[in-house]
């Protein structure tokens, strides 16, 4: 390992959070000084728990990974938001937004870091300890540090390694701090998270209380994003950073593409996938879904699917945030009555894009199935008894919203859509209608509370979160996913695909088990049935590839995954530069409507898809080399 320095701020003195009890309380009521944090196990844990609250938090509506692409947008009121200003173009260096490289306390994954190294430090000094529960916590520690260094890489990177709980300050004669190459940081990572894993359970002993804490899968799981994101074109052979070199004229990034890398990430994925299910953990399905009422079978599968995501610690999650989620639910669910006044915001609107992304009920792209009216997809189309589980009966809305896969309706909602939950989950004969044209009661209620596209992220309103009384909005909270089994697989079968000549039995199995939840047909299936264009696209490495990445970017949408996959593929240029559209919103008669409408003209150019550096750091710091065009 090598040991770099980093300058850090002193160890916070207290935080405070509320939790309920099958939640890990991450943030203590108090955090003794550094003499008395480890004088006990009581102090010690409460240090330990000051390093969780680093993690950040994936279902935080101010993080960007969630609302910095093209798959949401806000009204211009938010545009002071992290997500907003980088999709809009206007990150700076002067004062970077969802700055993790120096922010304030735990906000400052170095600060993270920098306790990580205190505690490995100091813990063997704890009295009354066990010496199996000291390994254990280090083992999270480890990890914990390694996945603050590997947030950083993601987006910054090149970084610091630190290794060291030291100031550097303390030591005079110690060499300014550098940027690693970013292949000795990926090495770095993973030797930390292999430390870990051995050391970490299976399975939590006492789940009730510490739901959210590291295990055998959770790291294993991480390692294995870590070995994707490094086998991937960002990282692997980007010679558009050729020039971006460190103090000896090295290379940051690696010039040359190496196919070991993904061969790598295959097996780290195969391990994880072993490991996941060793513990029990399975993708969830629809007979997860306790109703003891008669439901249709579509209104099941939809509720399951949902369930994937807001089913509070299901089967499914491998890692969840311990966050609330009451920020996320509340942007997202639109207003389904009148209200008085209104206690959701409703803002977070999938565009256009996101929308057409989805698949048909055949199982491929909207505009490779023959059976789909693709040319007139923006036209009107009035819904029949058939789609009575989906869309309102004897009501006009786009073609675009017909016909569609049922993870479509399960996570995304719209004008005349159904609704199912907020009260009215005992039946789905006579569930809430989406009623969204101005003037009505989902349209613009506030400047800063409507959906600027005509569509909501239904994915992450756990069904049983109601508005009551128009005045109040009950939530049933959730564990908002870091990684999941879906992903796993996803990832999986994105790695044998590369590794591989040419697709195989092998490549299709895990993509297939995502396709079965959802209610589709293989790949092979799907693609070579009448309704294809393009039956030889999953017999190709490259057709398969395509397929993989919209599977990924469905199965995962609005779960911050599409915001670093476009950037570990280097596809975010080819979707950040075209325009952001929604429906016309402010318009009340259907045809009117349903005219989509620009709502933003996105640039991203090469400098996006790492974050600037601080200038005060580099200010401060001159031995770190800022990325490159900022």
């Amino acid at each position: 390992m090598k040991k770099n320095i980093y300058i850090s701020v002193i160890l916070m003195a207290s935080m405070l959070l509320s939790c309920e009890n099958d939640y890990l309380d991450v943030v203590p009521d108090n955090v003794a000084v550094l003499d008395n944090a480890f004088s006990d196990r009581y102090n010690a844990q409460k240090f330990l728990y000051t390093i969780y609250r680093a993690i950040p938090a994936p279902g935080d509506q101010n993080n960007p990974a969630l609302s910095a692409m093209d798959e949401i947008w806000w009204p211009e009121t938010e545009d002071w938001r992290p997500g907003p200003i980088i999709a809009q173009g206007f990150q700076s260096v002067t004062n970077p937004v969802y700055n993790k490289w120096e922010g304030r306390g735990t906000a400052d994954l170095y600060v993270g870091i920098r306790n990580c190294n205190i505690f490995l430090d100091n813990i063997e000094k704890v009295q009354g300890m066990q010496q199996y529960e000291k390994t254990q916590w280090s083992a999270e520690v480890k990890f914990l540090k390694a996945y603050y260094h590997f947030y950083l890489l993601q987006m910054y990177g090149p970084i610091v390694i630190n290794d060291e709980a030291t100031e550097i300050q303390e030591l005079p004669n110690a060499p300014a701090p550098t940027r690693e190459k970013t292949d000795e940081t990926f090495s770095y990572i993973v030797n930390l998270i292999d430390e870990a894993i051995k050391d970490l359970p299976l399975l939590l002993q006492f789940e009730a209380e510490d739901l959210g804490r590291i295990t055998k899968p959770i790291a294993a799981s991480i390692k294995a994003r870590v070995l994707m994101t490094q086998a991937s074109p960002l990282f692997n052979g980007n010679t558009v950073y050729a020039g971006f070199v460190n103090e000896n004229g090295q290379p940051f990034f690696p010039q040359n593409y190496d196919a070991n890398k993904w061969q790598l990430a295959a097996t780290a994925c195969k391990e994880a996938i072993d490991i996941c299910h060793e513990a029990g953990m399975r993708l969830y399905q629809t007979g997860d879904y306790i109703n003891p009422f008669t439901l249709s079978d579509i209104t099941l599968l939809k509720a399951a699917l949902r369930g994937r995501v807001t089913e509070k610690w299901n089967p499914e999650i491998i890692w969840g945030s311990t966050n609330d989620t009451w920020d996320i639910q509340n942007i997202s669910i639109p207003r389904l009555y009148s209200y008085v006044t209104s206690p959701t915001a409703s803002r977070h609107a999938p565009t256009i894009g996101t929308v057409e992304m989805y698949y048909t009920k055949n199982g491929i792209p909207i505009n490779e199935d023959t059976s789909y009216d693709y040319s007139n997809r923006y036209k009107l189309r009035t819904a029949e008894d058939t789609d009575k589980y989906l869309i309102e009966i004897g009501q006009e809305t786009a073609i675009l919203n017909f016909d569609r896969e049922t993870r479509f309706y399960a996570d995304i909602a719209f004008d005349r859509g159904v609704w199912f939950g907020n009260g009215k989950d005992k039946t789905d004969e006579d569930p809430w209608y989406i009623h969204g044209r101005y003037g009505e009661f989902a349209s613009i209620f506030n400047p800063d509370q409507y959906s600027v596209t005509g569509y909501w992220a239904k994915k992450l309103v756990n069904i049983e979160s109601q508005v009551e009384g128009g005045t109040d909005f009950n939530q049933v909270r959730y564990s908002f996913p870091i990684i999941r089994l879906a992903d796993l697989y996803l990832y999986y079968a994105e790695a044998l695909n590369e590794v591989k000549a040419a697709p195989d039995a092998e490549v299709y199995e895990y993509i297939d088990l995502v396709r079965k939840r959802a209610g589709l047909e293989s790949v092979v299936d799907s693609w070579s049935s009448p309704f294809s264009k393009n039956p030889s696209k999953p017999l190709t490495k490259d057709g398969m590839r395509k397929i993989i990445q919209q599977e990924r970017l469905i199965e995962l949408s609005f779960e911050g995954s599409r915001f670093w996959d476009l950037r570990r593929w280097k596809l975010a240029k080819d979707y950040m530069n075209k325009p952001i559209k929604g429906w016309n919103v402010r318009e009340s008669e259907a045809i009117d409507y349903y005219t989509p409408r620009v709502l933003y003209n996105p640039t991203f150019s090469e400098r996006d898809y790492l974050w600037p550096i601080p200038e005060n750091e580099i200010i401060k710091t001159p031995s770190i080399i800022q990325n490159p065009g900022w």
